[in-house]
């Protein structure tokens, strides 16, 4: 399918974080969107209708819903979170985040849709990568919490039912989003970095692969209907980033100095212990870098906007939404 004017494309999760984005973007490129929720609430921008989609974790009946839906795009899902509350944390995310999937994916085929596009994570890989090996797609799945083997779980029954409905599957490992509007540690980040605190981290020496909400959503695009995506598990991410340079790139969109200072590793971690902060830290000291030429490079695909620019616009936002109020 190489012109999608006309189409309708479900996005479930439209009211995420990147549905937020994805639906306006879809809209601009010529698809007809249909906002996948969970329960009533207000039209997502860039979509033209909405499809009322109930807890998918308990087999909602779907299938005529679906009907005269081209693709989908699946974004929902029980979100990754620090400390979890939740009494069995293990059972919520497979019932949120694979027997949905699986719920979800048996009604397209049966109703006729064409692709589905699901995103999952780059925890299905892991949490660390260590230097000159970074996350391939052939790797050997090695998530280490409940999210990312849910994840995984996932992926491995859309490729079940792919192969014996001809639904086209195509599946997106992403790493941590970031954008306008982001949740989670970023907004934590930048709101030390506003406050013109110091920060610790100047003699930290890793590289991170992160990934803009508007790259996912070009790459979403391209995925719907590019021939090659189908049947295939792609990371994808932009240039890996260390973390000063992380850093001075929110700084620049704050419009605030990076105020950053060496402290020896095991001070470091003797704070992060302190605070009961070990696991942040992990995130800020260690690598986790993709391999994401194999993408580039099948799908003819070259993400629109450098982790720089993306990383200033997230900040100038944060920034102007903190100072209006």
């Amino acid at each position: 399918m190489s012109n999608p004017t006309g189409a309708r494309v479900l996005i479930t999760g439209a009211t995420g974080f990147v549905g937020r984005h994805l639906c306006p973007w879809l809209a601009g490129l010529g698809w007809r969107v249909a906002a996948g929720v969970r329960t009533h609430g207000p039209l997502p921008d860039g979509a033209s209708d909405v499809c009322h989609l109930g807890d998918l974790a308990q087999r909602p009946p779907l299938t005529e819903a679906l009907r005269g839906i081209d693709s989908i795009v699946h974004l929902a899902g029980r979100a990754h979170v620090m400390h979890d509350q939740a009494h069995n944390p293990e059972q919520a995310f497979f019932a949120a985040n694979t027997t949905a999937t699986e719920h979800l994916a048996s009604a397209a085929a049966s109703a006729g849709v064409r692709r589905l596009v699901f995103i999952s994570s780059i925890k299905v890989n892991g949490e660390h990568t260590t230097e000159g090996q970074p996350f391939r797609a052939s790797d050997t799945p090695a998530p280490e919490d409940a999210y990312g083997r849910s994840k995984l779980a996932a992926e491995q029954t859309l490729h079940r039912i792919g192969a014996t409905t001809g639904l086209e599957i195509v599946i997106i490992r992403p790493p941590l989003l970031h954008g306008p509007g982001v949740k989670g540690n970023l907004p934590r980040l930048m709101r030390l970095i506003d406050l013109g605190l110091p920060l610790p981290f100047a003699a930290i020496n890793n590289q991170r692969s992160l990934l803009a909400v508007a790259n996912l959503c070009d790459l979403i695009a391209h995925c719907l209907h590019h021939p090659a995506a189908s049947g295939v598990t792609w990371l994808a991410a932009d240039a890996d980033l260390s973390t000063p340079a992380l850093i001075r790139a929110l700084a620049s969109g704050l419009e605030r100095p990076a105020r950053l200072f060496p402290l020896p590793q095991v001070a470091l971690q003797g704070l992060a212990w302190l605070s009961g902060q070990r696991a942040t830290l992990a995130r800020l000291t260690g690598s986790l870098q993709i391999d994401s030429l194999p993408l580039r490079q099948q799908l003819d695909w070259t993400p629109p906007l450098t982790a720089e620019v993306s990383l200033q616009q997230t900040a100038a936002r944060y920034r102007a939404a903190r100072h209006a109020l």
